[in-house]
């Protein structure tokens, strides 16, 4: 038996293999293979250059997408399964953000380029495991290593320094490998030059990932949370935690900084900046014993995400800790229907108004009447409090 006996479907794999029979299964397939657990995405190398790998997939009828062929990398599609295939690289050339690489067929130099031991492992069609670098001894004993000299390894993509304290929290232990600390904390300020949106793909996997209060107390140790968030609140966080909040990243985002600017610099989603910034806005506070008109009020004002946020937010200010009433407050919110004017400036025009800016002050009138209400009126109701700020007939009927 090997460890490819714990793949539950072989046949795209297989089918591949019999293509390109000197392609291995490398990085985070062959480490999670090795822990036992299920592999997502089956990514391979092979000693062929790319334009070679795609002719002959494409001459076996296999579908071919250009992923990445300016760095040696193709998708090929079985049964609609992807299978990323990289061509075997060095470096010829880096800058801490990108590098400009050349073809080889040494297995060894390819795998000197990966960033920690137990990402540097491949394993062939016979399932042998090819393991330059100690990664399985690493696997084993719960340690996260760069591949040689860290400095190194950190100066030719300072991503790796978020990298390894997301992959340490997951596979690491309490205390991380001493030698990859120090060379972190010389090349702290690298961070610095990296692009907002791979700084931000790195946190918000990070704040999703195990033992995170511990893994941020050891980035601030070697100088790099201030780095991304000068003022982090990890003891809002924490309390947070405490109260059995979803693992959620933006969530914990909002915990952890309520930097105005934060969304921009991160260079976030529209609707993920919008998420940030409605966990600060002023309105009347969600409390577990607040009434169902401001409840409807607050329903009708801002998505049901939003308000979730900041029950949670507000819990962890409150009280940082698990409480049922609460959970009752969000039940509540989310069985409400999200209340909706049922009126528009059409209403006004059917109802014998004049089109003019009156219109618009007598629907706004009407909706501060129907807020103060709870929200409540039906548009029946509506219609005859807008016709009164119209100065029309009540028995003016809708043409």
């Amino acid at each position: 038996m090997t460890i490819l006996d714990a793949l539950p479907d072989r046949t795209g794999l297989d089918r591949l293999w019999h293509l390109l029979p000197q392609a291995r299964l490398v990085g985070g397939s062959v480490r999670d293979l090795l822990r036992g657990v299920a592999v997502n995405d089956l990514d391979l190398a092979t000693p062929e250059p790319p334009e070679i790998v795609q002719k002959i997939l494409q001459d076996a009828d296999i579908k071919v997408v250009p992923t990445g062929l300016s760095h040696g990398t193709l998708t090929a599609v079985i049964d609609r399964r992807p299978y990323e295939v990289t061509t075997l690289r060095r470096d010829d050339r880096t800058d801490g953000r990108r590098a400009v690489v050349s073809w080889t067929q040494d297995w060894r130099e390819d795998a000197s380029r990966r960033d920690f031991t137990i990402n540097a492992m491949s394993c062939d069609s016979q399932g042998q495991i090819h393991d330059f670098f100690g990664g399985q001894e690493d696997l084993n004993a719960h340690r996260v290593r760069f591949v040689g000299d860290p400095a190194r390894r950190i100066t030719e993509d300072a991503l790796r320094i978020l990298r390894f304290f997301r992959f340490d929290a997951r596979f690491g232990t309490e205390t991380p490998d001493l030698e990859a600390m120090t060379a972190i904390r010389s090349k702290a300020a690298l961070v610095e030059t990296l692009s907002a949106e791979r700084v931000a793909s790195e946190l918000l996997r990070i704040l999703i990932g195990p033992r995170l209060l511990q893994n941020l107390a050891h980035m601030r140790e070697a100088d790099i949370l201030s780095r991304l968030l000068p003022q982090a609140h990890e003891h809002r966080l924490a309390r947070l935690l405490a109260c059995q909040a979803p693992h959620d990243a933006l969530l914990r985002l909002g915990a952890l900084s309520d930097e105005e600017n934060l969304a921009h610099r991160l260079r976030l989603s529209n609707k993920q900046a919008e998420r940030l910034a409605s966990m600060r806005i002023l309105m009347p506070e969600l409390l577990p014993d607040v009434p169902d008109d401001d409840l409807r009020r607050a329903r009708a004002d801002l998505p049901l995400e939003s308000l979730l946020d900041r029950t949670w937010l507000r819990q962890a200010d409150e009280l940082g800790a698990p409480d049922p009433s609460w959970n009752a407050l969000r039940n509540r919110l989310e069985k409400l229907p999200r209340p909706v004017f049922p009126l528009a400036g059409r209403d006004a025009l059917q109802c014998g108004a004049p089109p003019g800016p009156q219109i618009g002050a007598a629907l706004k009138q009407v909706q501060d009447w129907w807020r103060a209400e709870g929200c409540r009126p039906d548009r029946n109701a509506c219609l005859a409090r807008l016709k009164q700020a119209l100065g029309l007939s009540p028995n003016d009927a809708e043409r």
